[in-house]
């Protein structure tokens, strides 16, 4: 793979880390990473964005470049539209992205929210790049409660549009995860019919460089240059079995 492109099911939901996390375990692995932002939203001039951070946390072997950058924390084609900038098309993403290809042997290319949010007026998203480029996507997804449903419909808009969808990264793992979480793990699979490709503790992006470089590769699977072992980390947090609610207006035997 030269081109992979990270995505996610929503917003806010750990795609940068993940990005940085990829990158720090293929440049652990011996490749040579580039990371690609399309369009940075919600951050001022002079304010570092998700590119940058994903230089901080892999290390400055990343090669760190953004085609775009508006003001507003909205979808690229909404905030282009509202400051008066111009917006991207899928082909200059494209483009770039092979370009920083030529000489790099992995390009991560960072979306911004969801799959199928508009870069432009005619309606064009992530998916047409990645389209263009033959890319594989990996999907970002939450733990929580919903999780299922918007990974699958993930999962079901890559298939649609031919694209491979590479596996599922957990963003943000709890360290206290509930009943919900625990049983997603198991069914993210099996309802998005995409491999479990990692899990990214949450509070990640707060350790020091050093530390998040050191540990990246232990969050992420071998197809991401990683040590990660899905069924190890399954059993490890395979939900609690079922207890039967007691009736109300009853009370356990005595002695119990």
């Amino acid at each position: 793979m030269s081109v992979v492109v990270v995505s996610g099911t929503g917003t806010e939901i750990g795609k940068t880390v993940v990005t940085s996390a990829i990158a720090a375990a293929a440049i652990a692995a011996g490749r040579s990473v580039a990371v690609l932002k399309p369009a940075q939203t919600g951050v001022g001039p002079q304010e570092p964005g998700d590119a940058a951070e994903a230089v901080r946390l892999a290390g400055s072997a990343v090669t760190a470049v953004e085609l775009a950058r508006y003001p507003e924390p909205l979808a690229p084609n909404t905030a282009a539209r509202r400051a008066g900038l111009r917006t991207l098309s899928p082909a200059e993403i494209a483009e770039a992205a092979r370009q920083l290809s030529e000489a790099h042997d992995l390009v991560l290319v960072e979306g911004a929210g969801g799959l199928l949010v508009h870069f432009d007026d005619e309606g064009n998203t992530l998916a047409d790049a990645a389209r263009l480029l033959g890319a594989p996507t990996v999907i970002v997804a939450p733990a929580g409660l919903g999780t299922l449903n918007s990974t699958t419909l993930t999962a079901e808009a890559l298939r649609a549009r031919d694209l491979n969808a590479l596996g599922v990264v957990v963003g943000s793992w709890p360290q206290d995860p509930d009943l919900a979480a625990r049983c997603n793990l198991a069914d993210l699979p099996k309802s998005s019919g995409v491999p479990l490709l990692g899990a990214i503790p949450e509070r990640s992006g707060t350790l020091s460089p050093d530390r998040f470089r050191t540990s990246a590769p232990t969050w992420l699977a071998p197809p991401l240059w990683g040590t990660w072992s899905p069924d190890s980390f399954l059993t490890k947090w395979s939900p609690p079995a079922y207890t039967k609610p007691t009736p109300a207006g009853t009370s356990s035997p005595a002695g119990v």
